[in-house]
């Protein structure tokens, strides 16, 4: 993997948990997310 691609998925994994942490715990809720997930579901959203 080359540098430039490693950096991308690090931003985009960087910018999807600043997403999610910034939502409350009710809206996490309703996405049927726990808070405890959310480091999980950004490392799947870079393998796509």
């Amino acid at each position: 993997m080359n540098v430039a691609r490693s950096f991308n998925n690090w931003r985009k994994f960087r910018q999807t948990v600043s997403e999610l942490g910034r939502m409350s715990s009710r809206e996490l809720q309703d996405l049927g997310i726990d808070r405890a997930d959310i480091r999980s579901i950004a490392r799947a959203s870079i393998a796509r």
